[in-house]
C-alpha cells in the first residue's frame, strides 16, 4: 500500500453541482423572502455546512429551523441536479489509477448523508471509497480543519501524507490548516483565486501519479 492518501471533497471535485446548489439556494431563499448576490455566495456560503450557511444567512434562528430548512433546501437541491448529474472529467480514470497502485482513498464533506448516497449511487461511484466521512462529524465547518484531521485518522496516517483535493477557498484553507497539501479544481473558482493551493487543475485528466508524488516532495 502506498504511504500516501487522496482525500476528495466531494461537492465541485467529485461532481460539479455548485451551480445546482446556488440555484437551489437561490430559489429556496427567494422563498423565504431572502434576495442573495455573489459575494455572499462565495464569502458565506461555498464550502459551509449548512448549519454555518444558513445561519450567516438567515441570522439568529433556532437548530430546529436549521433542521428543517436544510432538508428542504437539500431535497431541493437533488431533484434539480438528479437529471444532470455526472462525475468531473477525468475522475473514475483518476480513482482507477489510484487503485492500480493501492493508494488509500476517502471522501471528506460537509454534505448530508442524503447527499453523499445520493452522488455515491447516481455515479456508481461507491465501490472506491471505504472511508467516508459527512456532515455527522463536522462538530466546526470548514474552514475549521477539522474534518481533515478526522479523515488522515480514519486512514491511519498523518495530514502531512494525506492530498486534499477541494473547489471552494474554505476548504481549501481547512486542508492547509491540518497540515495537507491541495489540490484546487477549478469548478468554483479561478486559478488566481487558488493561489493559496499547491496545484491547480482544470479537472483530473490534469492528474497522474508523479504529479502527486511531485506534490509530497515540496
Amino acid at each position: 500500500m502506498s504511504d500516501f492518501a487522496v482525500i476528495f471533497d466531494m461537492d465541485g471535485v467529485i461532481v460539479h453541482t455548485n451551480p445546482y446548489h446556488k440555484i437551489a439556494i437561490q430559489h429556496f431563499c427567494a422563498e423565504h423572502g431572502i434576495q442573495l448576490n455573489e459575494l455572499t455566495f462565495q464569502h458565506k456560503i461555498y464550502g459551509r455546512t449548512n448549519r454555518d450557511w444558513i445561519s450567516n444567512v438567515f441570522g439568529e434562528i433556532t437548530e430546529e429551523q436549521i433542521h428543517a430548512y436544510a432538508t428542504e433546501k437539500e431535497a431541493l437541491f437533488r431533484k434539480i441536479y438528479e437529471p444532470h448529474i455526472k462525475p468531473v472529467d477525468g475522475l473514475i480514470a483518476f480513482l482507477d489509477l489510484l487503485v492500480s497502485h493501492n493508494i488509500p482513498r476517502a471522501i471528506a464533506t460537509s454534505a448530508p448523508p442524503e447527499n453523499v448516497d445520493f452522488v455515491l449511487d447516481k455515479t456508481g461511484i461507491r465501490k472506491y471509497f471505504k472511508i467516508i466521512l459527512d456532515e455527522r462529524v463536522v462538530t466546526h465547518g470548514k474552514p475549521n480543519p477539522e474534518i481533515y484531521i478526522k479523515t488522515a485518522k480514519a486512514l491511519c496516517l498523518s495530514n502531512d501524507k494525506c492530498i486534499v483535493i477541494e473547489d471552494s477557498l474554505s476548504g481549501v484553507t481547512a486542508g492547509r490548516r491540518a497540515g495537507s497539501k491541495v489540490i484546487g479544481v477549478t469548478t468554483t473558482h479561478t486559478p488566481e483565486e487558488l493561489i493559496e493551493t499547491n496545484l491547480v487543475i482544470r479537472d483530473f485528466n490534469d492528474l497522474n501519479l508523479t504529479k502527486l508524488e511531485e506534490l509530497l516532495k515540496k
